[in-house]
């Protein structure tokens, strides 16, 4: 039987169970906290260490409750991965969580990754695979990287190459944060497998974002997974046509290549005191309570659901 690697350690993939795609726990960039964890604008802090951990607990507790068994939680550097907190909190919860390695970039490398050589990051990117992430002994299970609306500019195609030859070495999946409306999904899956990796392999993050049946097809076609991983989040696709959409590809015998998620996190520290957030509540089981009963109502069977939230998860991860 095939394993995976969490922040507990390896598991039968069989064990994954229900499997939430991309959920984050804590994006807290380091240099935020650094200089705005105490006081920001008019004195009140944007973190609570104590605070922000129980919180995340209870949470994650939650979903747990709620009967999901994993999340898969694509922090990579970038948006500010810090995997002692998460084995900190994972300690209190019964959760499956599947962390990564790689880099969220939209543009270019920072300094202290961007002046190093090919096989210095590579050998980074496979060390965090199978040796473990700094000295906590969490071993990455998948690959993170990003290709937003600016396209293959700047150190992305640098990022994607890097990414391919550690996926090609270590045979771990791929999953590529993209921008729907420009349609990037397609630049990151020709970048990917023109350097070898296998489209089976690679999941499009955000392509739930688009309602653009020909594209989502387009992506399918390739043998890639779609990443519909932002329920909830109106901004990018009301829940209304992200449900339209998903029931239009399970209907067209897409079930087998779609990724269920909502992109949540426990703490986002951008909508740290930033009224335009100020209503957000990201909820982990907003899937489970709201949009699987609309997609029930609209003919996708209890099996199909079965099929997005557990066989493709254990699939992806299994190889």
């Amino acid at each position: 039987m095939a394993t995976v690697e969490t922040v507990r350690g390896p598991i039968d993939v069989a064990g994954l169970g229900p499997t939430l795609m991309h959920e984050h726990v804590f994006v807290l960039d380091p240099e935020a906290l650094q200089n705005y964890g105490h006081v920001w604008g008019g004195g009140a802090p944007i973190w609570d260490e104590e605070a922000r951990v129980a919180d995340a607990i209870a949470k994650l507790r939650r979903l747990r409750e709620g009967r999901i068994h994993t999340i898969v939680d694509p922090t990579a550097i970038g948006l500010g991965r810090y995997i002692p907190r998460i084995q900190r909190v994972n300690a209190e919860v019964d959760l499956n969580i599947i962390v990564c390695t790689g880099v969220y970039a939209f543009l270019e490398l920072r300094g202290f990754l961007g002046y190093r050589t090919d096989d210095q990051l590579v050998d980074l990117f496979v060390r965090e695979i199978r040796e473990g992430i700094d000295d906590t002994g969490v071993k990455a299970a998948f690959l993170k990287c990003a290709v937003e609306e600016h396209g293959l500019v700047g150190d992305i195609p640098r990022i994607l190459r890097l990414i391919a030859a550690t996926a090609i070495e270590t045979g771990v999946p791929v999953m590529v944060h993209t921008n729907a409306p420009a349609r990037t999904g397609l630049l990151a899956l020709g970048a990917l497998t023109k350097a070898g990796v296998d489209p089976k392999r690679i999941v499009i993050a955000h392509a739930g974002d688009s309602n653009d049946l020909e594209y989502l097809r387009e992506l399918a076609a390739s043998g890639a997974s779609l990443g519909c991983d932002r329920f909830s989040i109106e901004h990018f696709n009301p829940d209304e046509r992200r449900i339209e959409t998903l029931t239009a590809l399970v209907t067209e015998g897409l079930t087998g290549s779609i990724h269920l998620g909502h992109d949540a996190a426990c703490f986002y520290d951008f909508m740290a005191h930033n009224p335009p957030f100020a209503d957000e509540r990201p909820d982990y089981l907003h899937i489970t309570n709201k949009i699987v009963p609309a997609l029930l109502a609209n003919g996708v069977t209890p099996e199909q659901v079965d099929q997005m939230l557990v066989a493709n998860p254990r699939r992806f991860f299994g190889g």
